[in-house]
């Protein structure tokens, strides 16, 4: 099969390796017909992840069709249409059970902070992901969905992480009725944590980035303000002045480790890699809160250390709660907002790039060149339709 393959920092391309199969009685093999590039796959494209190995195939965010499962897989048959949350969970687990499927402790012997994730390294579990012809999904009957028939796949995709991780985003944040909320990134994952935002009673929503295209994008689909860091000397001192000189209620992370801003965080965070990633939106989003607020961080970082300012938030009285997204709670009441017109994650999508080509999808989304906001890889065999045996749907 054509996969997209890792061959080091800055350095992908797109191969052909052998086609999963079936390695536990609990596997299915979905052939993929839409996959995405997300904003933390460049942390890995970047070289900011620990132990991302040559050869690795990436991409946590897939849909696709069914097509073969193991003898002990009972909730999905051969052609079903299905999406694949980017998180592995057993369902079963302490984690699993209170709906931690991020945190799941049965499918990442790597680690214990984080569960298991598609194509994200061998610090989360080392399986491959969904940026391929095809891709074996473990413990099928617990973590994929059959894709309603009124949701199309490239909808559906955008479902497999960023809706969920923007929605769950604006959650943590706590938000109460007429709060202002400031959310750090203009990606994918921002633009969706802003427009939730709105749904959980914001009275304001401020988006802070400093790539001008995306900021005119947010301000016209989640009808927010938006500030240019780069036009902003003192960020912490800006948020206050437009606050009433009280701060926002809530601050939102949805950038990470590759957050840029400062040459300090940029030199021992990203170059030097003397801490997990520049920390510089955990700085903003601590000094830029009002005492007594409330912090939520998506964006990644790899392990383990960041210099953060935990006395000033231990000073405020800060609340400072993060995740990965818990992706399949979250969709019964995602695709509801969808039907009702709420919100429309689609138009996301910018770019639309065949699988082969994965080499220059990923330098235009990196290099944040041609206003890309958000691109899907289409995989050749994305449209095949196959003649099913009887025997098969069982």
């Amino acid at each position: 099969m054509l996969a997209m393959n890792y061959r080091g920092p800055y350095r992908v391309r797109a191969q052909h390796k052998s086609d999963p199969v079936i390695e536990h009685p609990g596997d299915a093999i979905v052939r993929v017909t839409r996959t995405c590039i997300c904003g933390s796959d460049l942390h890995l494209y970047h070289g900011m992840v620990p132990d991302t190995r040559v050869g690795h195939t990436f991409g946590h965010e897939f849909v696709g069709v069914v097509e073969d499962v193991g003898p002990g897989v009972r909730n999905l048959r051969v052609g079903d249409r299905v999406l694949v949350p980017f998180n592995l969970f057993c369902g079963s687990c302490f984690y699993c059970d209170r709906e931690l499927y991020g945190n799941c402790h049965n499918t990442n012997p790597e680690a214990t902070a984080v569960g298991g994730i598609y194509g994200y390294s061998h610090t989360a579990g080392g399986y491959d992901g969904g940026q391929a012809e095809y891709v074996r999904v473990p413990m099928a009957d617990v973590g994929p969905m059959i894709i309603p028939d009124d949701i199309d796949d490239d909808t559906a995709v955008l479902l497999t992480d960023i809706m969920p991780t923007g929605y769950q985003a604006a959650e943590m944040g706590d938000i109460e009725e007429g709060d202002t909320v400031v959310v750090f990134g203009a990606g994918p994952v921002g633009i969706i944590a802003a427009k939730s935002a709105w749904l959980m009673g914001a009275g304001r929503v401020i988006v802070v980035d400093e790539v001008d295209y995306r900021l005119e994008f947010v301000k016209r689909f989640a009808q927010c303000e938006v500030v240019n860091f780069r036009e902003v000397n003192d960020m912490a001192l800006h948020i206050k002045k437009m606050t009433d000189w009280m701060g926002a209620d809530v601050c939102i992370d949805a950038v990470g480790a590759d957050a840029s801003g400062s040459i300090m965080q940029t030199v021992t965070g990203r170059l030097m890699k003397t801490q997990a990633g520049s920390s510089l939106v955990l700085h903003w989003c601590i000094n830029s809160v009002r005492k007594g607020g409330n912090v939520s961080i998506v964006g990644v970082y790899g392990p383990t250390f960041n210099a953060v300012p935990i006395g000033n938030a231990l000073n405020k009285g800060l609340t400072l709660r993060m995740n990965q997204a818990s992706v399949k709670r979250h969709l019964p009441h995602l695709i509801e907002h969808i039907r009702a017109g709420h919100i429309d994650p689609k138009q996301l999508i910018t770019h639309r790039i065949p699988l082969e080509d994965v080499a220059d999808a990923y330098h235009i989304f990196s290099s944040k060149l041609d206003g890309c906001i958000k691109t899907v890889l289409v995989p050749p065999r994305a449209n095949e339709v196959r003649a099913v045996s009887a025997s098969a749907l069982h």
